[in-house]
């Protein structure tokens, strides 16, 4: 019997690698994922939207915008932002100090001068960089009860001159509602103009983010807007809207359809250089203190590296890549936002109901966005086979060393 001798190769054509899952797979998975997640948490309503390349791909409103009720949510829908506000106050910060109406320099006490510490040393240097970057080293959250108690804001400031920041101004993370919020009135008396007023003139409006607002008459204003959910013994229940946060409007105070919310990402993208310039971005995005608590967040800690906050904007390190993100959560809602200019993608997740749901299907989105391709693995392969289709390989019974060749084997990549 005559034999052919062929040295068969495993090439990249001859082998299935198994690779990251696509954008497209991804965003199809998420939609479905985001349903299911809604109906097995009897979550009542929310929306989500998908930027990709300068466009929305994926947006869509599911539920009801109250229990008991069967106006269903849109896209137009109108959602409480809670701490994405925060992403708001920055971008108009930057726009101003880019028109040199102040400087991030300044000092809180030129604008605030009943602003104390415990200390004047603090007090004296405390600056608008410190505010928005949340680097002012004070404890967490400092004096949100007396916020949630409705006190005024100016008997909340006289409480800061009985604290001192933990370390040196600028050194150590502490995330502020109260104090982030001072930038208003710096904002006011640099300008002589109100703070809702110039957050239209300089964002909504050029961004045509026709439904969004600030405030809380503007909120209940609105008529397709959602309404607020707890969660009981008994389930999700309906409950007012509280107006406490509402009082501190660059922490907390803007209002937000999905389909608005499209059009933020968008510019935060750079995709409307001519109304949010690519400085401003840069400007808010770039990393200004380490925020080691966020390592240990649940739904993060897997797959997050290293997190910073910038000028009201997180900056998370996924697996190398970056992320640029910032969550909300106020009395019966939750809002979740982030986008990769790597990936030149964007996802945004509004829920009217104070439910983990949000931010883990935004972790689990983000983890397979930039999940990793698997590295070929390196073999050698190669075997003494007959033209009639039998053959002599390893594992099959025949099979003998003195089946390879004994000179330079090939070495081809293969899948894990």
């Amino acid at each position: 019997m005559r034999f052919l001798s062929l040295i068969v190769l495993l090439s990249f054509l001859q082998v299935s690698v198994s690779s990251a899952a696509s954008v497209d797979d991804i965003v199809t998975s998420f939609e479905q994922d985001f349903r299911e997640q809604l109906k097995e948490n009897k979550v009542p309503g929310g929306a989500y939207a998908i930027i990709r390349d300068g466009k929305v791909i994926a947006m869509e409103g599911i539920g009801v915008r109250a229990l008991g009720s069967k106006d269903p949510v849109d896209e137009n829908t109108v959602f409480r932002l809670a701490s994405v506000s925060k992403t708001f106050a920055a971008g108009l910060t930057a726009q101003l100090v880019e028109e040199q109406k102040f400087s991030w320099d300044d000092k809180i006490v030129d604008f605030i001068p009943e602003f104390r510490f415990k200390s004047s040393k603090y007090s004296s240097n405390l600056t608008v960089n410190h505010i928005m970057s949340q680097s002012s080293s004070l404890v967490h959250n400092a004096y949100d009860n007396l916020v949630e108690a409705n006190y005024s804001m100016p008997r909340i400031i006289d409480k800061f001159k009985e604290i001192d920041p933990m370390c040196r101004l600028g050194e150590c993370y502490g995330y502020q509602n109260v104090l982030y919020s001072l930038i208003q009135p710096v904002i006011e008396k640099s300008t002589q103009s109100t703070y809702t007023d110039l957050m239209s003139n300089h964002i909504f409006d050029p961004l045509k983010m026709e439904r969004s607002s600030l405030g809380y008459e503007a909120f209940l204003g609105t008529p397709n807007h959602a309404e607020p959910h707890v969660l009981t013994r008994k389930g999700w229940v309906k409950t007012k809207v509280k107006p406490s946060y509402y009082s501190i409007l660059p922490a907390a105070g803007v209002n937000a359809s999905v389909a608005d919310m499209s059009k933020w990402m968008l510019a935060q993208m750079g995709k409307f250089p001519e109304s949010y310039s690519p400085a401003v971005i840069d400007t808010v995005t770039t990393k200004r203190i380490r925020t080691r608590k966020e390592m240990r967040k649940r739904n993060w800690r897997s797959v997050l590296k290293n997190a910073h906050y910038g000028y009201g904007w997180r900056i998370y390190d996924v697996g190398g890549q970056e992320l640029v993100y910032h969550g909300g959560s106020v009395a019966g809602f939750r809002t979740e936002v982030a986008y990769s200019k790597e990936k030149d993608l964007a996802l945004v997740i509004l829920l009217n109901a104070e439910t983990r749901m949000g931010s883990d299907l935004n972790a689990e989105f983000w983890a397979e966005v930039f999940k990793p391709e698997p590295k070929p693995k390196i073999v050698t392969a190669s075997a003494r086979i007959r033209v009639n289709g039998s053959a002599k390989a390893k594992n099959i019974p025949g099979w003998s060393r003195t089946s390879l060749p004994r000179d330079k084997p090939m070495s081809v990549p293969t899948s894990q």
